[in-house]
């Protein structure tokens, strides 16, 4: 075995250790443990536990590579995913916490008092967190086969056997703390090697200074190669396509259910607002960094990699061609590797750029243990996110409201282990790259669920019939524009499978005012508490006025 097999085994395992520890020191052993951890964690945390749930695999593994690949039209994933924070605290977050529920389904299904809705929009939470977890375990499948030089299936169920165990035990009140941990050791592990790229090529070690001298640089390496220019906007998709992708990924954030929830978790309206702050501070620490990632990634492989002869090629580029993720092609038969001879999948830049730049075995241990920590981090977040929509909306809230505290958890926990286990099957042969299935989990959540949660709480008139139309037309032609983009390359206006959410929103928005207005208007009680909502917890609304309690005098 050589170092670099023993130094990264040993920062997995230790990773791995510390996870399920926590798990078990911090398991659930109520209900409200199990979906909300008892709603006592601090803002400062909560925010940590937020970033370490939404910088996935997608975000730590797939997102510097998309952009590297794609240039500034990959610039919409990090603008998207950014900027669709700032919708859930302004608009939804703190008005979701006050309302006092467990899950968004729980929400729905009190909101409009339908059982219908929150069936639908449970069934809607589990299709959508179970797309999000395949492109999770899919990277976990990358890591661990990359470094145990194994098969990616093998590694895939390792990962399902990990996830299962903590995730079981812990329940939210157990993943929030896994979640602080993976959070502190994804964000060292993604800023140490960029640090020492910049340093290595700029001399500088500060990279968020100096990566636009070298994308300038860039700039003039593709005009001598006579490709598209790095920076060049709109020269590898369209605009309909960027913008419907930006759409999609903001609406869907501000949606996703597994995201809300965390919210759930702190004790009020004022916390919930500081969680996203923190959040958004945390998870800029990652997405102002992928850029510099994808800049220096793609210098040295222009400058040191491409134009060299291919029995010369870093010992480092068969490892991943094994992996059946990077191709060399000799296509000229001139025996020296072009740029355009070389087929890199997004999902390998950052995990192979400390091999790229030669950083150490160090490095390369610690960048594992922090793609793990991305993968496993929203794993159990949407686990959470599938268990509570099953056992407590489904079971407990519509099948067996008698149901004791024991029996509820114990559901949950099996259906965490079942959830797993066929997501993990799934995972074996992806359906796509990371970070293209997890822009179909943003493009489902955005069709289905963001109307109808940005209507519900900003609009008294909304109603069940209209809340239940709108889900289920923006489920339905969401999921349909991307199998039909997928799989049969059907588009409108050059917008592909990762935006169809841009259709779907608008179908439910519509479908939902339109039908919400055709049809009865909710209980004077339910417009109440949708008017209460707006107002901060010193206040409550009743009768047409804004009461201030006594004690906030």
């Amino acid at each position: 075995m050589d170092q670099q097999f023993l130094t990264s085994m040993a920062f997995i395992f230790l990773s791995f250790a510390l996870y399920i520890g926590i798990a078990v020191y911090n398991r659930a052993r109520q209900t409200s443990d199990f979906y909300v951890a008892s709603r006592g964690v601090p803002p400062v945390w909560n925010g940590m536990a937020i970033a370490g749930d939404w910088m996935s695999a997608a975000s730590f593994i797939g997102m510097a590579g998309t952009v590297m690949i794609l240039g500034y039209d990959g610039l919409a994933y990090i603008m998207g995913w950014t900027g669709g924070y700032l919708l859930l605290t302004f608009l939804l977050a703190p008005q979701l916490r006050k309302y006092g529920r467990y899950t968004v389904p729980e929400f729905i299904g009190d909101r409009f008092d339908s059982h219908t809705a929150r069936l639908i929009a449970a069934v809607g939470t589990m299709i959508i967190s179970f797309v999000y977890i395949i492109g999770q375990l899919s990277g976990t499948g990358v890591v661990l086969g990359r470094l145990f030089e194994i098969d990616t299936a093998i590694a895939t169920m390792i990962g399902v056997a990990v996830i299962t165990v903590y995730a079981t035990f812990g329940g939210m009140r157990g993943i929030t703390w896994t979640q602080v941990a993976q959070f502190i050791i994804l964000i060292i592990a993604y800023v140490v090697p960029v640090v020492f790229m910049s340093l290595q090529i700029t001399g500088n070690p500060i990279p968020w200074l100096t990566y636009g001298d070298v994308v300038s640089k860039l700039g003039e390496l593709d005009r001598e190669l006579g490709i598209s220019e790095y920076f060049a906007p709109f020269e590898q998709t369209n605009k309909a396509q960027f913008l419907a992708l930006l759409f999609c990924l903001m609406a869907g954030t501000a949606a996703l259910p597994h995201v809300i929830v965390r919210f759930y978790t702190v004790s009020t309206m004022k916390a919930a607002r500081w969680s996203g702050a923190w959040a958004l501070l945390f998870i800029c620490m990652l997405y102002l960094t992928a850029p510099a990632y994808a800049a220096f990634s793609r210098f040295i492989l222009m400058t040191e990699v491409a134009g060299r002869p291919f029995d010369a090629l870093p010992a480092w580029t068969q490892s991943w061609i094994d992996t059946g993720r990077l191709k060399l092609i000799d296509q000229n038969g001139d025996g020296i590797l072009q740029w355009s001879e070389i087929s890199i999948s997004n999902d390998i830049v950052v995990m192979a750029t400390p091999e790229i730049a030669n950083l150490g075995v160090f490095v390369v241990g610690l960048m594992a243990a922090g793609a793990l920590a991305a993968a496993l981090s929203t794993a159990g977040g949407l686990l959470i996110a599938i268990s509570s929509s099953f056992a407590h909306d489904i079971y407990y809230r519509l099948i067996n409201p008698q149901a004791s505290e024991e029996k509820r958890l114990l559901v949950a926990r099996v259906s965490i282990a079942v959830a797993t286990i066929v997501a993990g099957i799934v995972a074996l042969d992806p359906p796509g790259v990371i970070t293209q299935i997890v822009a179909w989990a943003f493009s489902m959540a955005a069709g289905t669920f963001f109307p109808v949660l940005f209507l519900g709480v900003w609009w008294t008139r909304c109603n069940a019939q209209g809340a239940i139309a709108g889900m289920l037309s923006g489920m339905a032609v969401t999921m349909s524009y991307i199998i039909a983009a997928r799989y049969f390359e059907f588009s409108l206006f050059g917008i592909i499978d990762t935006g169809a959410g841009i259709f779907g929103a608008p179908i439910s928005l519509l479908a939902t005012i339109i039908v919400s207005l055709a049809t009865a208007a909710p209980s004077q009680k339910l417009q109440e508490e949708v008017m209460d909502l707006r107002y901060p917890e010193q206040m409550t609304y009743k009768d047409g006025e804004v009461w201030i309690h006594e004690n906030t005098r």
